[in-house]
């Protein structure tokens, strides 16, 4: 009968181990996960705030182009070889290289 009890008592004991685990998991998750989005996100947007006339850019379609003029949320860009206009809403700017960086290389 106490060979029962004896049996018994460590996975109870045990039990509160697991419950634990993932709240221990939520910061892990966080650290790895969120807040290097969050932080690539910023950056984004302070890209996108930071555009303007004359800078090249690519988009996330892949188009390259210079930007021509820039309204609320729609940029006019020009494409080569042709220097056709598009344009392209302001969100799909994937990454911009601006004027003076370029003109040194």
């Amino acid at each position: 009968m106490s060979f029962a009890l004896l049996a018994a008592a460590p996975a109870g004991g045990g039990s509160s181990i697991p419950m634990l685990l993932p709240l221990l998991l939520i910061p892990v998750l966080y650290l790895v996960m969120i807040r290097p989005q969050q932080k690539r996100q910023k950056q984004w947007q302070e890209m996108l705030g930071s555009i303007k006339t004359g800078d090249k850019v690519t988009t996330s379609g892949g188009i390259r182009g210079i930007i021509m003029s820039i309204k609320d949320d729609v940029i006019v860009i020009r494409v080569a070889p042709d220097n056709i206009k598009l344009e392209v809403v302001k969100s799909a700017i994937a990454s911009v290289t601006t004027q003076e960086t370029s003109s040194g290389s």
